[in-house]
C-alpha cells in the first residue's frame, strides 16, 4: 500500500525557494518551480506532438515516462541545489563520479518518496542507474528543459552585456536544442517565433510573472506558474495512492499543470472575490472560456494544433463547465460523472478519465501549504490565518481513498 506524508508535500514545495541564475543580473527572479512548470508544459506540447501514430498503449507509456521522468529530474535537482550546470555536466561525464553523486542524492529522497511504494521508487532508481540509450521521452524532457531555460537566458542577456559567459551559454542553448530537432515540434519551437505553438508557450511562460495572494505578503512569494506544477506533482501522487488508472494518473497530472491557465487572461481573483456577489463567479467564468477560446483555443487551431487545443479544452472542463468536475469519455463525448462512479466503472484508460474533484483537493493543498508555509515563515496576516482555518475545515473529513485521508495529513502541518 502506498501512503502519502508531509515531507514530500514540503519537498515539492520547496523548489519556491530555490533560485536560479543567481549569478547573473535579473530583472525578477527566476525559481526552479517556475521552471519546472514551464518545462513540463512545453513537454505535453512535444508529446502531443510525437503521438499521434501511436499505439493508445504506447501513447500511455510515453505519457507516463515523461511525467515521472519530469518529476524524478525535479526531485534530483531539489537535492544538488547550488551545482551550476557546467559543474554537474562534468561531473555526468565521469560515470564513476555521477553514480557516487547520484547514490547520495537517492539516500537524501528515499524516505520521503519511498513511501509512495516500491514500484515508484523502483522506477526513480531505475530512471538515474541504469544505462541504456536516450528514450524519446527523455530526449522529449531534454529539449524541453532546454528550451524553458533558453526563455529565461532571453529575458537576462541583454541586461548582462559585460558577461563573459554569455556567448557560451547561447551557443551551448542552440546547438543542443538542434540536436533534438528530429523530434516533431521542435523545429517550431526553435525556427519561427510567431509559430502558433511558440506564442502559446510564451503565453504559458507569462504565468510566471503572476503573483498569487498579489495582495497578501508572504515568503516566499509563488506565482501561478509555480502553483500549476506543485499542483500538478500533488496530483500524480493522490493518483497513485488512490489507485488510479495509467490514463486517469496521466490526465491528473496534465489537468493540474494547466488548471490556471484562464488566469493568464484574468489575473489571479482570489476566491472570496468570486463568491462575493452571487453572479461574479458566474461572469467570470463566461469571460473566461470567452477568453479561451479567442486567444488560446483559437491561436493553436490556426496552426493546425487542433489535437493539442482538445486535449486542453477537455484538461480545462469546457464541456462540463469546471476543471474541478470528474469526466469520462463514452461515445466520443465528454461526460460528467461523480467521484464514486469515476473510480467503481470508470476508473479504467478507455474511457479517459479525469478526476476533477481529486484535482480541487490538490488545488486547495497547494493554497495551504503556501499559507502554512508564509506563517511559519514569520508572515502572519488574516487572509493566511483564514485560508488555513478553511481548508482545514472543509477537509477535515475528505476521504479519497484508504490510504488517502486529506484531514489527516493536514492534521500533520501542526
Amino acid at each position: 500500500m502506498s501512503f502519502i506524508r508531509k515531507s514530500l508535500l514540503q519537498l515539492i514545495f520547496s523548489g519556491s525557494f530555490m533560485k536560479r541564475w543567481n549569478d547573473k543580473l535579473r530583472p525578477v527572479e527566476f525559481w526552479e518551480v517556475d521552471k519546472q512548470a514551464h518545462k513540463m508544459m512545453i513537454a505535453w506540447l512535444l508529446y502531443y506532438q510525437n503521438n499521434q501514430d501511436m499505439s493508445v498503449e504506447e501513447s500511455q507509456k510515453l505519457g507516463r515516462e515523461i511525467i515521472e521522468g519530469g518529476i524524478f529530474e525535479y526531485l534530483y535537482r531539489l537535492i544538488i541545489t547550488d551545482i551550476k550546470p557546467p559543474i554537474f555536466y562534468r561531473i555526468k561525464s565521469n560515470p564513476m563520479h555521477y553514480r557516487q553523486l547520484t547514490e547520495w542524492v537517492l539516500e537524501q529522497l528515499e524516505p520521503r518518496v519511498q513511501p509512495l511504494g516500491e514500484d515508484f521508487w523502483r522506477r526513480l532508481r531505475d530512471y538515474f542507474l541504469t544505462d541504456s540509450e536516450r528514450t524519446l521521452g527523455q530526449r522529449i524532457l531534454s529539449a524541453s528543459h532546454l528550451y524553458a531555460s533558453q526563455w529565461e537566458f532571453s529575458l537576462i542577456e541583454t541586461i548582462n552585456p559585460w558577461d563573459e559567459e554569455l556567448d557560451d551559454i547561447r551557443y551551448n542553448f542552440e546547438a543542443s536544442l538542434k540536436e533534438h530537432s528530429d523530434i516533431h515540434g521542435v523545429t517550431e519551437l526553435i525556427g519561427d517565433a510567431h509559430n502558433e505553438l511558440t506564442r502559446f508557450v510564451r503565453q504559458c511562460g507569462q504565468l510566471r510573472f503572476q503573483k498569487r495572494w498579489s495582495q497578501t505578503p508572504r515568503i516566499p512569494e509563488t506565482s501561478v506558474l509555480g502553483h500549476l506544477f506543485i499542483v500538478a506533482c500533488y496530483a500524480y501522487f493522490f493518483s497513485l495512492t488512490a489507485g488510479a488508472c495509467p490514463v486517469q494518473c496521466r490526465n491528473n497530472f496534465f489537468a493540474g499543470l494547466f488548471h490556471d491557465l484562464p488566469e493568464l487572461l484574468t489575473r489571479d481573483i482570489i476566491s472570496p472575490v468570486k463568491r462575493s456577489v452571487q453572479k461574479i463567479g458566474t461572469l467570470i467564468k463566461e469571460y473566461e472560456d470567452k477568453e479561451l477560446s479567442s486567444r488560446v483555443f483559437a491561436l493553436l487551431e490556426r496552426g493546425g494544433y487542433t489535437t493539442v487545443a482538445a486535449r486542453l479544452a477537455y484538461f480545462l472542463g469546457t464541456d462540463v463547465g469546471s476543471e474541478f468536475v470528474g469526466t469520462v469519455r463514452l461515445g466520443g463525448e465528454v461526460k460528467e460523472v461523480s467521484r464514486d462512479l469515476l473510480q467503481e466503472e470508470y476508473n479504467l484508460d478507455e474511457f479517459d478519465p479525469k478526476d476533477g474533484e481529486l484535482l480541487k483537493v490538490c488545488d486547495s493543498l497547494a493554497a495551504f501549504i503556501e499559507a502554512y508555509t508564509a506563517m511559519r515563515n514569520g508572515i502572519n496576516t488574516d487572509q493566511l490565518q483564514q485560508a488555513v482555518w478553511r481548508i482545514r475545515n472543509d477537509y477535515s473529513q475528505t476521504v479519497l481513498a484508504p490510504s488517502l485521508h486529506v484531514g489527516s495529513l493536514l492534521a500533520d502541518f501542526d
